[in-house]
């Protein structure tokens, strides 16, 4: 775990649905940090949606992208950036080796898979790795190894977001100063 009060960007991670980007935005605005979606910055980048690169090319061609963009933003300057990655991103060695050469903390935001699938079966989503049920959860318990090297575990179920934005602030220990090294 990082040093309290040098942390400076942050990265959420965990399953689709876990509420990276809700939790990310509340957790930026808390902060009065920048926010940034993985997702959000490959589609900018090349100009599509994330279904799209999907369907065109591919999950392996859209891994690649999320690692490529990843690595653009971290060069620059990246400091006070909370930045929610897909759901499949922290799968990738390569994406949680610059997170940790970085100092980047990751925060595995966790939910059962029953509710996160329920989450994730709103109309105006697409996710494209959303099938059926059975489905849903053998993709969650695939990636369940990887999510577990993150450097903080955050629950979400039954938590509304200040609530969880609270308990990161806390376990970052961004609300105190640095401590004097005597």
């Amino acid at each position: 775990m990082p040093q309290p009060g040098f942390v400076s960007t942050i990265a959420l991670v965990g399953f689709m649905g876990a509420g990276k980007t809700t939790v990310g935005q509340a957790l930026a605005h808390r902060l009065g940090w920048c926010f940034a979606d993985l997702d959000h910055l490959v589609e900018a980048r090349e100009g599509r949606t994330v279904p799209q690169i999907f369907e065109q090319e591919g999950e392996l061609r859209f891994r690649e992208l999320e690692h490529m963009v990843l690595t653009e933003r971290l060069n620059r300057d990246s400091k006070f950036l909370v930045l929610a990655l897909g759901g499949g991103a922290f799968v990738n060695r390569g994406v949680r080796e610059i997170l940790r050469r970085r100092g980047v903390p990751s925060i595995w935001l966790d939910a059962p898979a029953e509710e996160l699938f329920r989450r994730c079966g709103q109309p105006e989503v697409v996710r494209p790795l959303r099938q059926d049920a059975d489905q849903f959860a053998k993709l969650y318990e695939q990636r369940l190894s990887s999510y577990r090297q993150a450097a903080l575990r955050v629950i979400t179920t039954r938590k509304d977001i200040p609530t969880l934005v609270d308990e990161i602030i806390a376990q970052l220990a961004l609300n105190q100063a640095p401590r004097s090294v005597e």
